[in-house]
């Protein structure tokens, strides 16, 4: 609690903290977890920005070397994501440089998350769930989990009733989850990934690494995706208005103005 998340949110989030499907769940999300960004300064005038600001860690007489394991840590995958944006780029019929274009990533809003989830079971009849159903905010996600089986996707989020299927931990190597932007880029094309934790009464580690745009990137119908028979079907938007509007409907007391978070930054916690 000493390093609980700040204005910025950066820091350490409390058990149930966390609601990602509102409509469906009775109370939080049954996990706690440490949100580690991109380190700006506070006399960096990207400071201002909701959601940018320095890092906190814990004591290095607590934890010897784990800000440096991290930060490394992030750093990798920062040039692992841009990898796949590459990829991503060329499967949409784009240059494959195209989200490393200045204004899209190269000031990317990337965030790694350290997930841990009690040994509470998920109940979904009655709304309890180790982390509810969602679509991830950005470009892309990078999971990487331990053993324990929890994790479950939807393929087709429109369907009635849902289909919710497992996905089985695999050693050595990440889930990739897309993104609503990407969804929104590629005009639905590239599908964001619903996806929920359904806890079996173990508790489970899991370490997400979300890929978002710039906080100012416009993200707006590619022209490789939409035609006169296929016009855009998403309003364009810039990466941030997106990201603060989600975090305003799932996390309890998300302040975006700086000013009024510097004031009470826990308000209704």
């Amino acid at each position: 609690m000493k390093v609980i998340h700040d204005k910025n949110h950066r820091g350490y989030t409390p058990f149930e903290e966390e609601v990602l499907d509102p409509d469906v769940q009775s109370k939080g999300d049954s996990k706690e977890g440490y949100y580690i960004g991109v380190s700006v300064p506070e006399n960096d005038p990207r400071a201002k920005k909701p959601l940018h600001g320095p890092n906190q860690y814990p004591s290095p007489d607590v934890l010897p070397g784990w800000q440096e394991t991290m930060t490394r840590y992030h750093s990798e995958l920062v040039i692992l994501c841009k990898k796949v944006s590459r990829l991503l780029a060329l499967a949409l019929n784009l240059e494959e440089s195209f989200f490393d274009k200045p204004g899209i990533t190269d000031d990317a809003m990337a965030t790694l998350r350290l997930l841990h989830y009690s040994e509470e079971i998920s109940d979904v009849g009655r709304g309890i769930y180790g982390t509810g159903a969602h679509s991830d905010y950005g470009l892309l996600t990078l999971l990487a989990t331990d053993d324990v089986p929890g994790l479950q996707i939807c393929k087709d989020k429109d369907a009635v009733p849902q289909v919710w299927e497992d996905v089985p931990p695999m050693k050595g190597a990440y889930i990739v989850n897309l993104g609503d932007m990407l969804e929104r880029w590629s005009n639905g094309l590239f599908r964001s990934t619903l996806h929920r934790v359904i806890s079996r009464g173990i508790e489970r580690y899991s370490i997400p690494f979300f890929f978002d745009p710039n906080f100012d990137c416009w993200v707006e119908c590619l022209p490789t995706c939409c035609s006169e028979d296929n016009p855009p079907k998403y309003q364009p938007l810039t990466s941030g208005e997106h990201l603060v509007n989600k975090y305003k409907q799932t996390h309890k007391g998300f302040v975006s103005d700086k000013k009024a978070a510097n004031e009470n930054p826990f308000e209704g916690q």
